[in-house]
């Protein structure tokens, strides 16, 4: 499910994705707190480094580049491992930049994977085709996230972690 929508103030975004994955939360967290990886698997990802990293919190350095836009953004990201991890920027071509990722155990099975992003270019930055690339950018973050982990993760219900009455996870469109 994804929902992309202008909201609020004009120049407004909000992103809105989840899904459901055979992957524990723990791993699944571990995958998006890894920044220093992202340009391994997002394409538009040009550079990423961690400035700092702790149990609490995670700050990091990313560098962006889709079709004509390009920009870096330097982010302090708190969080509580595996369930959430929130999205703050420090400094970056944005006026507003609030993101969380949500993960919730479904039993033995995998977990629930949320992203909610809202945003608001620094106005005359970014032109209509700019802002038509961060959505593009943004709203297909999870499935990016999601693509990584079925070729690096191993599924709980391989690994023998799953409970042998508790029916598979419907597959993903």
């Amino acid at each position: 499910m994804i929902a992309v929508e202008s909201v609020g103030e004009e120049g407004d975004v909000e992103i809105r994705r989840s899904v459901l994955v055979p992957y524990s939360t723990e791993a699944m967290f571990d995958l998006i707190e890894q920044a220093e990886w992202y340009p391994s698997f997002l394409p538009w990802c040009t550079a990423a480094e961690i400035l700092e990293r702790s149990e609490e919190w995670v700050a990091a350095r990313l560098e962006f580049s889709y079709l004509n836009v390009r920009f870096t953004m330097r982010t302090r990201n708190p969080k509580r491992r595996p369930e959430w991890l929130q999205v703050r920027m420090v400094e970056g071509p944005f006026s507003r930049f609030h993101g969380e990722w949500h993960l919730v155990p479904l039993a033995d099975q995998g977990c629930k994977v949320s992203f909610d992003l809202s945003y608001q270019p620094s106005s005359g930055l970014f032109d209509r085709v700019a802002s038509a690339a961060l959505e593009r950018i943004f709203g297909s973050i999870v499935e990016a996230f999601v693509k990584r982990a079925d070729s690096t993760l191993t599924p709980l219900v391989a690994s023998g972690r799953a409970a042998p009455d508790v029916p598979p996870l419907p597959p993903r469109a």
